[in-house]
């Protein structure tokens, strides 16, 4: 008589299947949802990570239960990813309406100079730890971290000296724009 396999050595039943994938939904999909936004568009997100899912439901078989299954299910969601993006189609554009576009819209020097002779002298009217730090952003392009830092102060000072300092701005270059 041959011997009867216990439980654990039994093939899991379907339901038991569906409720491990829930599991793993539950635990995975968030990090995977995050990994795959650096990949494709937002909008497509949700539908590729059903597709994971979907992929790893179908071969669950093939999965070993003594590897990782979160890498598992990245290795499935990277190649979804790099599939959804070799069938995307490159837009194309007719190179009539590209010469159209590439052709811009210019206003007169004259207004470029105005516009930057008023910026110039609306920065001049701020304090100097406002223009310091709104100079550092925009045009040294360091993050408020980064200004933090390099200024040695609070990263909270640097907040509240931007939000002052930009919001001073608006004022003067609304004010000199209606003059």
């Amino acid at each position: 008589m041959g011997k009867t396999p216990t439980i654990s050595q039994q093939r899991p039943s379907e339901r038991d299947d569906e409720e491990t994938l829930s599991d793993s939904y539950r635990a995975h999909a968030p990090a995977l949802r995050s990994y795959l936004r650096r990949f494709i568009s937002p909008q497509d997100v949700d539908d590729l990570l059903q597709v994971v899912f979907a992929d790893a439901w179908r071969s669950r078989e093939r999965y070993d239960p003594s590897r990782s299954q979160a890498a598992w299910l990245y290795v499935i969601a990277h190649r979804r990813a790099v599939d959804h993006l070799r069938v995307r189609r490159p837009s194309t554009v007719p190179l009539d309406a590209a010469a159209e576009a590439a052709v811009p819209t210019q206003r007169p020097a004259d207004d470029e100079l105005a516009d930057r002779d008023r910026i110039r002298r609306a920065l001049a009217e701020l304090s100097h730890a406002q223009r310091q730090v709104i100079e550092l952003a925009y045009y040294g392009e360091l993050t408020q971290q980064e200004i933090a830092e390099r200024l040695r102060v609070p990263l909270g000072t640097v907040k509240a000296r931007t939000s002052r300092g930009l919001h001073k701005l608006s004022s003067l270059l609304a004010a000199a724009e209606a003059a």
